[in-house]
């Protein structure tokens, strides 16, 4: 009889053994995070703003002057924005002096109505199938929050995970993405879908003074919004269009000039706005090259790490008290989904990090078409890039956020097949690449030019 406990015992703990094998194995499948879609809010025609519209609705602020009116206008003109972006009903319906928490709500209550309606409508899934919902929109928190407003809208279920992000600057995409990878991770085996909306309420941003720090957003921010459903079911992951590798945030608020880049505050009338200041590309190349210090490591291949150590190493003998390593991402890197923040961040991100235009192109097409969408903007030039036919099956792309703080998330993306929706670029695409994003229909205005002060910020 005690013969037969030893090979009992042994079968048992082979058992156990390969259970706790096949528990881990499947918690790793679940804990893997696909994009099945997106959808870039596209909104009505009659919310368009050109420069005319805008000329006659900075006109209507009596506290600006001939020379606050050209400051604003220079940097019309220099921004990269075009003829299509998109404004808040209230200001072109002339109410821009008195905007209302109503005029809030109706400004998200449209993107929510119409892109999340088409992501379900897409993906053939419905609210009651969402277990966890992130919602990200800086400027604008009412009670009950935006979470709830949409969970009521569409009557998800009641142990929907609902989480409500807000002060966290452009690049609050990620952060969410963040969020419901860790849910993922710690719900695993058991599979999660996830809703993730970015977008930005501008009503609540409308400034109506005269400090030309806070006039940037002015000429910059445009109505936008993205919805993406992501799910850990490695049974869907066939159907997504991407997978998820390696997402990294890095926060450089510690330094006085990247704190201070971005800082909602109150001029000298005591009007609330957002201050943009002229430490902004600077504070996003910090961020930047603070991210890919840990991002690095999981995305290029082993030679270009070999070649960056073997420079580390020399420069080091060489006893060189500043170390300068140049990073080759275009090994590791087939695609960049940069945040189309500004020209000024762009060609900052392009020069210190080696990029060419074409690797900047998608940034700044989605700068002339949509402006900055904030949260969104990523989605949009990622959208621009599959409207393009350029994502292939097994090609790597870097999204890359910035935001206040100041903040740079990245994330790594592999795609899992070709790509060629066109979505809210479809009747735009075809015009682009543009060769100049400059606005020339400020050209008519000649009294703009009238002036010796070229202090842009640009």
């Amino acid at each position: 009889m005690e013969l037969l406990v030893i090979p009992v015992l042994l079968a048992a703990m082979a058992i156990a053994l390969t259970y706790l094998a096949w528990t881990a194995a499947s918690r790793r499948r679940c804990s893997q995070c696909y994009l099945l879609d997106y959808v870039c809010y596209k909104p009505p025609d009659d919310r368009k703003v050109t420069t005319d519209m805008g000329v006659a609705l900075a006109e209507r602020n009596k506290r600006l002057g001939a020379p606050e009116l050209r400051y604003l206008f220079r940097l019309t003109s220099r921004a990269g924005l075009g003829e299509q972006t998109y404004l808040p009903f209230g200001p072109l319906a002339g109410r821009e002096k008195c905007l209302t928490h109503q005029d809030a709500l109706d400004e998200m209550d449209a993107f929510i109505i119409d892109a999340v309606a088409g992501l379900f409508a897409n993906t053939r899934f419905g609210p009651r199938d969402v277990d966890v919902l992130v919602v990200n929109v800086n400027m604008f928190n009412p009670e009950p929050c935006l979470a709830s407003r949409i969970g009521h809208h569409y009557g998800m279920r009641e142990d929907v995970a609902a989480y409500n992000v807000s002060g966290m600057g452009c690049s609050a995409t990620l952060v969410s993405l963040d969020i419901v990878q860790n849910v993922m991770r710690a719900r695993s085996p058991r599979p999660v879908l996830a809703l993730v909306l970015s977008t930005e309420v501008l009503s609540p941003g409308n400034y109506q003074g005269t400090d030309r720090s806070m006039m940037l957003g002015l000429c910059l921010f445009r109505c936008g919004g993205a919805a993406a459903l992501l799910t850990s079911d490695p049974a869907l992951g066939g159907r997504a269009k991407m997978k998820l590798r390696r997402l990294v945030r890095a926060n450089v608020a510690a330094n006085d000039d990247a704190y201070s880049a971005i800082f909602q505050r109150e001029d000298a009338d005591n009007i609330t706005g957002f201050s943009i200041n002229k430490t902004l590309p600077k504070a996003a190349v910090r961020a930047f090259a603070a991210n890919l210090k840990r991002l690095v490591p999981y995305v290029l291949p082993a030679r270009e790490l070999l070649r960056l150590a073997a420079s580390f190493t020399w420069q080091k003998m060489l006893r060189r008290q500043r170390v300068k390593i140049n990073v080759n991402l275009k090994t590791g890197v087939d695609h960049f989904c940069l945040h189309s923040g500004g020209i000024a961040v762009i060609d900052a991100v392009k020069k210190n990090f080696g990029l060419k235009e074409t690797d900047v192109e998608p940034s700044r097409m989605t700068l002339h078409r949509w402006g900055n969408t904030s949260t969104s903007s990523v989605w949009y030039v990622l959208a621009y890039m599959e409207a393009k036919g350029r994502l292939k099956r097994g090609d790597r792309m870097l999204m890359v956020t910035f935001g206040s703080g100041f903040k740079c998330n990245t994330c790594m993306w592999d795609v899992n097949r070709n790509l060629a929706d066109k979505g809210a670029w479809a009747d735009s695409i075809d015009k682009y690449p543009m060769e100049s994003t400059a606005n020339t229909s400020l050209d008519k205005y000649s009294w703009i030019n009238d002036t010796d002060d070229d202090s842009m910020l640009f």
